[in-house]
């Protein structure tokens, strides 16, 4: 992270980090450097260190700053989705023989990269409960090189308590990384509390306009960064310019969005607890969630993501998400516009048969920023 920028707010942050003014025109927004190779003079003479756009582009060098900024971190790294950037971070760090520490609950796409790809190659896994310290501990055995976290986890919104993991982490030796999607760096800031490595899908929250897919690895060690770079120009799963300037774009009303998305949250929140058709809603904010102490400590609020259960099983959730109107029924999360889906059918039909297994009469929610009285009225007709 720039100096420049150490001391500034975050709002500051996220609009001028990485944002220089073009210095040929002036312009406030960085261009799109849409090219894939570059003139040098003379050999070896390179312009700024730009070679060839796999390598390097500055329009996702800008990204990257921006990144690094948000997250308190010394290097960060844009990639072509979320699932590139996990699977850069997985073989820079394992070679085979070695066992990750995996979540109970996670995404569906993190779990089939560990079970059905990583696992080829000769890295195994245990499931562990993350929201509890002890499980994580006892799953760790000497071939443990990473404990993974996702907190809120998906789609069950679980919460770990990052600074606890990352002790346990130093006393094993192993490093931690935190899938911090779910929450944004605006709401949470793993870095800062003992985590080796954040994850992100800018798909979701950080591009927020459903409009771009992305990636994004950051780390507060250096050298790791370092590692983590030659890795992603190895292998070659890289932001293109145009998407990484969508995701600068959106990333620069991100606290406003965020700030809205979990005001609406909480009021759907309130209303979903107190319907007759919900047996359960799974929400951090909520005093009986019993992650909600440990959310309170880490996170700046609780965020637009909610689930919830149903009376009558997996059809009558599925009949929820079939009547919405105003949620559109889709995959996927963070964007301006709400989100309804079947987690079991849709998002998490990978992790059937495993210890991963959603509920079959979960529903998932992804709060937009429309105005929430609409939102609210959609709800309540979908139930019923």
């Amino acid at each position: 992270m720039s100096d420049q920028h150490t001391h500034q707010s975050f709002e500051t942050r996220a609009i001028h980090a990485g944002n220089t003014a073009d210095p040929l025109t002036g312009a406030v927004v960085p261009p799109i450097y849409q090219v894939s190779t570059y003139k040098q003079d003379g050999v070896g003479g390179l312009r700024g260190g730009y070679e060839y756009s796999r390598s390097a582009n500055p329009t996702r060098t800008a990204l990257e700053e921006n990144l690094a900024a948000l997250e308190g971190g010394r290097r960060g790294l844009a990639f072509a989705s979320g699932l590139a950037a996990e699977d850069c971070l997985l073989r820079t760090l394992l070679v085979p023989g070695d066992h990750v520490v995996i979540p109970n609950d996670a995404y569906g796409g993190t779990f089939r990269l560990f079970a059905k790809v990583v696992e080829r190659w000769g890295v195994d896994f245990s499931v562990a409960n993350t929201s509890d310290v002890e499980s994580v501990r006892g799953a760790i055995n000497d071939r443990t090189k990473l404990i993974w976290v996702e907190t809120p986890s998906n789609p069950l919104l679980g919460i770990t308590d990052i600074e606890a993991v990352a002790g346990v982490a130093r006393q094993a030796g192993v490093k931690l990384v935190v899938d911090n999607t779910f929450a944004s760096p605006y709401l949470q800031q793993p870095l800062s509390l003992g985590a080796d490595v954040v994850v992100h899908s800018l798909t979701k929250y950080m591009g927020g306009h459903s409009d771009v897919v992305g990636g994004a690895l950051v780390t507060a060690d250096a050298e790791l960064g370092e590692e983590l770079a030659y890795h992603q120009n190895a292998m070659g799963a890289v932001a293109g310019p145009f998407d990484s300037w969508i995701v600068l774009r959106g990333i620069k009303t991100l606290a406003v969005r965020m700030d809205r998305h979990s005001e609406n949250a909480g009021k759907i929140v309130e209303m979903l607890t107190q319907h007759p058709k919900v047996t359960q809603v799974l929400y951090p904010g909520l005093p009986e969630h019993p992650g909600h102490e440990v959310a309170a400590k880490q996170m700046r609020s609780f965020g637009g993501m909610i689930s919830f259960r149903v009376q009558g099983g997996e059809e009558a959730a599925v009949e929820v998400c079939n009547r919405a109107q105003l949620f559109t029924l889709g995959e996927s999360l963070g964007g301006v516009e709400s989100l309804i889906e079947h987690p079991g059918r849709m998002t998490h039909a990978s992790v059937a048969g495993s210890a991963l297994e959603v509920p079959a009469d979960l529903v998932r929610l992804s709060v937009g920023i429309e105005n929430v009285d609409d939102l609210l009225a959609d709800l309540r007709q979908a139930l019923g």
